[in-house]
């Protein structure tokens, strides 16, 4: 058994890991390597491609660097460049290469320039970012479209000691190579220089320097406005419950604990959630399906803490989508016991027999989903000859971790939590025929719940929605994640609230069909969150092109059913709480 558990320490911290830049130590003299990673559109962050499928300067053997699963997963693809960089060696300029154009290569290079494509090196695990060249627009008759390639590259290179601290390039010194008028053949020198910086910045202090010189926009502000209209959301709603609906459910008990006689001879006058006493401890209908509901966003609610705690603790890059992609794999595979556990436990109290089917349908829940449009969003990458394309030893190794860790754990959660399963606490006996239910006002039925039910939760978190989808889809780096924290309690609270809420309303209507309700009402917050993504996309991004078209809606799309499912297990479990506290405390024959 110790041994199992080490295993599964040892792959946790393997991928969870953060990534460390290297403490690599140079004499003066030695060659530092630049490597070419990956180029895309400024705007479109998740569509990338390898820099050699630019016509640029390249090897004739391109020596690939061995990447972690983190960086694999973020798109990056390095290769040895022809940089020639040797440690604290200033080059006042050198050639790299001549290259020959000829009308498709200026034709490619045209079109990346006017789609503002950057590039990215990497020089000792610092990234080293600028764009392939610039394009000119003004005027209005006549108009001007100059396109200009970066033929020369300035690398500005800062150390300490024996160890480099910070690098970036620029394309000062040298004019830009005009490709409006070029005819092929079309001869480009290509060119660099290096300037060697001394500093004062120690080695470990270096990731901040990183950050603060970055290519890309600087950190996100503290939003506390955000968070405080949130809050008071928060402390309305629950206002909301524990003072209205306290004071309802304190004249509900007096009059219906008054009544002594039987329960059979009930005052055909009387109504309300009393009446249905005999039915709202009903199981509902396709029971295996709804206790998988349950178990995977159990599964998911401890998988976003845990991203959360990892990320205020500092156990993985969280400038690197690489990292919160591998540690969110990760728990996904190691928290699979709790959705097997949580699933099997309610199924068997709910009477369920065919429990390995069940376990089967939780471990499929999500996983199956992710798999299809993961292998479409895979393939349409492909076809691109996209980065975002996971190369097939990644895709055996993610498959490895599921079928090795994910799905055996899932299946050993599931078995403790049959074999631990107790009787379902019903306080009322349900009667074998079910009872009629009446018909209902529109806004009392369960499109009306769904929206309000869905819309509630949405509003807590819409501000907060806007940066994270900023950093996500985005050049901007999210680093409060103390701030994420609190609304992700926010969202949890605002969700069990008005959740007991509509239940409570829906019982009155002496409509016992909770169960289910209780998990689209809530669980409708995710079609709020891709409507909004569809607002973000077009009217907050300058995102485009059919690659990032798909890739965006497509995890989105995946986004969404996660919130599904985690906001419709909160909403379930906080009404059942309710629905027993009430049943309860009444009077019952």
């Amino acid at each position: 058994m110790w041994r199992i558990l080490a295993f599964v320490a040892a792959v946790f911290l393997l991928f969870t890991s953060k990534t460390v830049s290297s403490a690599s130590s140079y004499k003066d003299g030695n060659k530092v390597n630049v490597y070419v990673n990956k180029v895309g559109p400024y705007f479109n962050p998740h569509e990338t491609y390898h820099y050699y499928q630019l016509p640029v300067c390249r090897p004739e053997k391109i020596e690939a660097k061995i990447l972690t699963l983190g960086e694999v997963l973020d798109g990056d693809r390095m290769a040895l460049s022809l940089y020639d960089l040797k440690y604290k060696e200033d080059i006042p300029r050198k050639e790299l290469c001549k290259f020959t154009y000829n009308e498709q290569d200026l034709k490619k290079i045209r079109e990346a320039i006017e789609e503002l494509y950057y590039f990215e090196f990497v020089v000792d695990d610092i990234p080293v970012r600028g764009f392939i060249g610039h394009l000119e627009e003004g005027g209005f008759l006549p108009h001007t479209h100059k396109i200009h390639l970066w033929a020369h590259l300035h690398f500005n290179i800062e150390y300490n000691g024996d160890k480099i601290i910070f690098a970036n390039v620029s394309t000062r010194d040298q004019a830009p190579v005009n490709l409006d008028a070029a005819k092929t053949p079309f001869d480009v020198i290509f060119s660099y220089s290096v300037k060697w910086i001394p500093s004062k910045v120690a080695f470990e202090e270096r990731g901040k320097r990183i950050r603060d010189s970055s290519f890309f926009p600087k950190t996100l502000e503290i939003h506390w406005l955000s968070i405080f209209n949130s809050m008071v959301l928060v402390f309305l709603l629950i206002g909301f419950v524990v003072i209205i609906l306290t004071r309802i459910l304190r004249n509900d008990f007096a009059r219906y604990n008054t009544d002594e006689e039987d329960s059979d001879d009930i005052d055909p006058e009387e109504n309300g959630w009393k009446i249905i006493h005999t039915d709202v401890f009903r199981f509902p209908p396709y029971k295996s399906l709804f206790c998988a509901i349950l178990g995977v966003g159990s599964q998911f609610i401890a998988i976003a803490t845990g991203i959360i705690v990892m990320a205020l603790l500092g156990m993985f890059n969280v400038h690197h989508h690489g990292g919160i992609n591998t540690a969110a794999i990760v728990l996904y595979a190691l928290t699979s016991c709790i959705s097997g556990y949580v699933a099997a436990n309610m199924y068997r109290k709910m009477g369920g027999e065919n429990w390995v089917i069940n376990i089967n349908l939780t471990s499929c829940l999500f996983a199956l989903p992710f798999f299809v449009i993961w292998a479409m969003l895979n393939t349409v990458a492909l076809s691109y000859g996209s980065t975002q394309a996971l190369p097939v030893t990644t895709i055996i190794l993610l498959i490895c971790i599921w079928l090795i860790i994910g799905y055996p754990l899932t299946v050993i959660g599931g078995i403790f939590g049959k074999n631990w399963a107790s009787s379902f606490d019903s306080p009322c006996r349900t009667k074998n025929i079910p009872r009629e239910i009446p018909s209902v006002p529109l806004f009392k039925s369960g499109v009306a719940h769904c929206v309000v039910g869905g819309f509630l939760p949405f509003s807590a978190i819409s501000v907060e929605l806007y940066y994270i989808f900023a950093t996500l889809w985005g050049r901007e780096q999210y680093t409060l994640y103390g701030i994420l924290l609190i609304v992700f309690i926010i969202l949890i609270s605002v969700t069990g609230c008005i959740s007991i809420a509509l239940t409570y309303f829906q019982l009155s209507s002496e409509d016992y069909r909770w169960w289910w309700r209780s998990i689209f009402s809530a669980g409708s917050t995710g079609l709020f969150v891709f409507l909004y993504s569809l607002f973000y996309y077009f009217k907050r991004s300058n995102m485009s092109g059919f690659l990032q078209t798909v890739e965006f809606f497509g995890y989105t799309a995946l986004v969404c059913y996660v919130f599904f499912l985690m906001l419709g297990t909160v909403s379930f479990f906080a009404s059942l709480k309710f629905v027993r506290y009430i049943y309860v405390n009444i009077k019952m024959d």
